[in-house]
């Protein structure tokens, strides 16, 4: 599609009606498609859930709620100025659907999640990945070839030890991640649960940076950030339940003592800032347990929305941005700027 064609009108105005895709953006399954834009995707699992399911419903849940949104893009009052409108007004926002979830074949949705994710950075794609479980971040950073800084946030460390044939839970996925050789460093963020195993804890101390709530409170989200080696290539994922209990009634793995809104705001554009974002997901949303408002939801839905405003606003985006219209003209045959 050219730069500067604005993309067909949503089919709905009202975030009760019409097909519910992210921010009402057009639905492109094919990741040939995306060609440098924002490609949302859904992983509809729970099976590395241990003690309730429902989060399969997540991508789901967030896309309904992202309804409530503007079409072209959000207002934001502190900053006096809109966000995502050029992204939305000019298709480079797309949902890209969900991945065919293999029922009981663990390993067999993850090789399709992976699979899914290439397609997506083959075509030059910021991948926004909606959750589903906290197992899936093993896969989808698993398609990434570039080296990478990881930042997670969350109220557990996920590192639990490979046994008795468990390998591929909710608690494990950072385990995974942290051997991966591409990985360069893992910073984890919001870590406070007294249900981790003290080997678990042990041992992600030893290999990561482990921020808890104390001492994120201490640096701040700046200071958080320096533990990033500026302009680093970044992916960042976010468990719902890194915010504290109260505010996400629709999570099964919520804790006490977390963060606040404005502080994970805080940490998230101020990563956006100081690094490359490279891809993020948002992960434990459980909607049958959101039952009243849908709230958390809700909540997911608008950190994902100001996060990828804030990336689309920073001058490495506005270049990467021209750089493939520029590529798409040659392509064409037009005329270069």
């Amino acid at each position: 599609m050219p730069e500067d064609t604005p993309i067909a009108p949503r089919p709905s105005r009202y975030p009760f009606s019409g097909i519910p895709s992210f921010l009402r953006a057009p639905i492109a399954a094919d990741p040939s498609r995306v060609d440098g834009g924002v490609a949302v995707l859904g992983v509809p699992t729970d099976e590395g859930s241990p003690f309730m399911p429902g989060s399969r419903f997540g991508p789901r849940g967030i896309r309904e709620h992202s309804l409530r949104f503007g079409e072209r893009g959000y207002y934001d009052n502190r900053a006096g100025k809109t966000y995502l409108e050029y992204e939305l007004d000019h298709g480079r926002v797309v949902d890209a659907g969900d991945v065919d979830v293999r029922p009981t074949d663990i390993e067999g949705t993850f090789d399709a999640v992976t699979a899914a994710l290439r397609g997506l950075l083959a075509a030059g794609a910021l991948p926004v990945v909606l959750g589903g479980d906290h197992a899936i971040t093993y896969p989808v950073v698993r398609a990434y070839a570039r080296p990478l800084h990881i930042v997670h946030f969350d109220a557990h460390v996920d590192y639990s030890p490979f046994r008795h044939g468990f390998r591929y839970t909710n608690t494990h996925a950072f385990r995974h991640i942290r051997q991966m050789a591409h990985v360069e460093s893992l910073t984890q963020v919001g870590i406070r649960s007294l249900r981790d195993s003290r080997e678990a804890v042990v041992d992600a101390f030893r290999d990561n940076r482990v921020v808890g709530m104390e001492e994120f409170r201490d640096l701040g989200p700046r200071g958080l950030v320096e533990m990033v080696p500026p302009e680093a290539d970044c992916y960042v994922s976010i468990d719902i339940d890194v915010l504290d209990l109260p505010l996400i009634p629709g999570c099964v793995s919520a804790e006490p003592d977390g963060l606040s809104y404005p502080e994970l705001r805080d940490a998230l554009v101020a990563l956006s800032e100081r690094t490359a974002i490279v891809g993020f997901d948002l992960v434990e949303v459980n909607p049958l347990l959101d039952i009243a408002t849908g709230i958390t939801s809700y909540l997911a839905a608008h950190t994902i929305i100001e996060f990828l405003g804030h990336i689309c606003d920073q001058p490495r985006w506005i270049a990467h941005r021209h750089e493939r219209a520029e590529m798409r003209r040659q392509a064409s045959g037009g005329p270069t700027a």
